[in-house]
């Protein structure tokens, strides 16, 4: 039987057409541009505006994206994954709404949250159900309405966070193109540092938390900067090593856009030129699990059938990894 490994043979984007940059923002908290893109990279980012309007409604325009410019018939997708931290509702899926609404009649669909290493996870998984051969199309989709959980009276985390989705799917290849290795770690004594304290089983919503604002997102910035730097790049640099990979066989890095001085410490620790490493986040903000597929989708026309591209995210948790792809065709 001939291997098979999954492989990116689509991409799609959505952000929100609301923008708030740094100059608004300094009319809401003690902060200013300057300060801002110093320390983050970030100029601007999309935020989702409307009633009722949650996750499901940006993964829902990445994917109709995705298959109206490839002229994909959603009825042969298989499954539907969508990766995120802000799920519409507690208990109904995301996923199945969204495949639902995009005609994705005949797909399984189900949600995964490992915060901003959603999409890096939900790369893995998707390439474990194509590689038995059982599926055939996994619409895999990261998106995250981070404004929904966030405190605009609170200048370390309103700065950072904005709303968007990407999509991407996944098919079989025989040319050994697609998925090639992955390194992916959990350490659950982190989730101190990221958090949204109330809202979950652990710590159900009450009048008191929403007077205190617990609700809402908290990080401890400097413990997750720090942590982050040091395991998005050793994680980048294992997967290099492992596959006998130096920098000049890197085509891209598609790093997860938590902060500009972060991306950059994974590329100076794999000495890569700078023009290889992709950036989007003086636009977008940090959209958690939105970041990898947007990019993606933004530099798609960028990539050459063979392309190595090394994957990297960290995410409250802590969550972190890299994953190794080899792109599957030309833009």
């Amino acid at each position: 039987m001939t291997n098979i490994s999954a492989a990116i043979t689509a991409v799609g984007g959505y952000v929100p057409d609301y923008i708030l940059t740094n100059q608004i923002l300094e009319t809401m908290v003690d902060t200013n541009d300057d300060w801002i893109t110093s320390r983050t990279g970030i100029k601007e980012r999309r935020i989702l505006k409307g009633v009722n309007k949650g996750t499901s409604f940006m993964a829902i325009q990445a994917a109709k994206r995705l298959i109206k410019k490839n002229n994909i018939d959603p009825k042969t997708i298989d499954l539907v994954v969508v990766a995120t931290a802000t799920p519409d509702m507690k208990a109904a899926s995301t996923s199945a709404y969204t495949a639902s609404e995009i005609g994705a009649i005949n797909a399984f669909a189900f949600d995964i949250d490992a915060a901003c290493s959603s999409f890096l996870f939900g790369m893995s998984i998707a390439a474990r159900y194509i590689e038995s051969r059982i599926y055939k199309k996994v619409l895999l989709i990261g998106a995250d309405k981070n404004s929904s959980m966030i405190n605009y009276d609170d200048r370390a985390t309103c700065i950072i966070f904005g709303d968007g989705a990407g999509a991407v799917l996944f098919e079989a290849n025989k040319e050994g193109l697609g998925i090639q290795d992955e390194y992916l770690r959990s350490d659950g004594t982190g989730r101190e540092f990221l958090r949204g304290t109330h809202g979950g089983s652990s710590n159900p919503i009450t009048i008191e938390s929403l007077n205190e604002k617990t609700h809402f997102i908290y990080q401890d910035g400097k413990t997750v900067f720090k942590n982050a730097v040091f395991n998005m790049a050793n994680a980048t640099e294992k997967i290099l090593d492992r596959n006998n990979l130096d920098n000049d066989k890197v085509d891209w890095l598609v790093a997860h856009q938590a902060n500009k001085r972060i991306v950059d410490a994974t590329a100076n620790r794999i000495n890569l030129d700078h023009k290889k490493v992709l950036m989007n986040i003086e636009k977008y903000g940090n959209t958690t699990s939105g970041t990898l597929p947007l990019l993606l989708s933004d530099y798609e026309s960028k990539f050459k059938k063979g392309d190595n591209l090394i994957f990297a995210a960290f995410g409250g948790g802590f969550n972190w990894g890299s994953v190794y792809l080899k792109w599957a065709y030309n833009s």
